[in-house]
């Protein structure tokens, strides 16, 4: 055998090792053409998953770059991306689905659940323990949102409320303990940390947790048009996503960390005890848990019989579960 002559096993172990280069290099060169992402989050503990996302370096160790833009709540990122001004963005189901019916915006993955950081609060001094209690009431409220909806739509039918019973205020929620404290509302639908600001503070009270109706899963939503033509970047982005979802689990005072610094960065005031409590609601785990689809139904049909979307969604086209099995894969 003359000594440029390759064996059989050589061969296959060559051919093997070029088929692993060649998809290495396939999907460095997407990644090469890849855009810069827009990313979508608000300013609300909801959006601090993603705050820190982009602040841990995982999307740069995956050779993606970002553009943030940062708002209020997570309704306003959802008419960002219908409006194509945004790529992807964080917000709950309800928001999401409208999202869908308006703009054709796809799910890659459930961040999340938030339904914990999520209360409807009353002044101290009023003494309110119960929804029926805020009849004739200001109640501030960040219209559109999820967590907005949740309290017009279920929260207050239930308790006997219609939208005449009480004065809705509209209002960003990061603005409503301000506005409690000084007594231009005498109530408010809001979520951490201004809820726990709101209450270490000795300004409002929980009259009611959202949870206790809604566990608010909270989803990473994109735009058709950046999955269909950004797959692989996709992909690579989602395992940035599960770098971040460990961190939360097995560091999480080095997340802890970052957003605290985020909100004092702001301006707010509030202890580490009072910022760890409001953190210890939010339950990150990147995936698709199986049970999502009977869940997004229900608040189909909710939103459908508010005339508030145009049709029930086929959930095989808005929840793309494809890109978050390949990252995991």
């Amino acid at each position: 055998m003359g000594e440029n002559t390759v064996t059989r096993r050589e061969f296959l172990i060559l051919s093997g090792t070029g088929v692993l280069v060649t998809s290495a290099l396939g999907r460095d060169l997407a990644l090469a053409q890849a855009p810069t992402i827009r990313q979508g989050y608000q300013t609300n503990i909801w959006g601090m998953p993603t705050y820190y996302l982009l602040r841990s370096g995982a999307l740069e160790k995956r050779g993606l770059k970002f553009e943030e833009f940062a708002v209020a709540s997570g309704n306003l990122t959802m008419q960002q991306m219908v409006a194509r001004q945004v790529d992807l963005g964080t917000y709950a189901g309800q928001a999401f689905v409208t999202g869908h019916d308006k703009g054709g915006l796809v799910a890659i993955a459930q961040i999340e659940k938030v339904g914990k950081t999520s209360r409807v609060m009353a002044r101290k001094e009023l003494n309110i323990t119960k929804v029926e209690q805020l009849r004739g009431l200001k109640i501030g409220n960040q219209a559109g949102s999820s967590i907005g909806n949740t309290f017009v739509d279920i929260i207050a039918p239930r308790a006997g409320l219609r939208k005449g019973d009480y004065q809705e205020v509209k209002m960003n929620v990061n603005e409503m303990v301000a506005a409690a404290a000084a007594k231009a509302i005498d109530a408010f639908v809001t979520v951490d940390p201004y809820c726990s600001i709101a209450e270490a503070e000795g300004i409002a009270t929980t009259v009611v947790s959202l949870y206790d109706y809604d566990p608010m899963p909270v989803f990473m939503v994109a735009t058709s048009e950046f999955v269909e033509k950004q797959p692989a970047a996709v992909v690579e982005y989602l395992k940035a996503w599960l770098d971040v979802g460990r961190d939360f689990k097995q560091n999480p005072a080095k997340v802890a960390d970052v957003i605290y610094t985020f909100f004092t960065s702001k301006g707010y005031k509030m202890t580490r005890d009072t910022f760890a409590k409001a953190m210890g609601n939010v339950e990150v785990d990147p995936g698709f848990p199986g049970d999502l689809r009977p869940y997004m139904q229900q608040i189909a049909e909710g939103l459908l019989k508010e005339k508030k979307i145009s049709a029930i969604p086929d959930w095989k086209k808005a929840l793309r579960t494809e890109f978050m099995e390949k990252a995991r894969g």
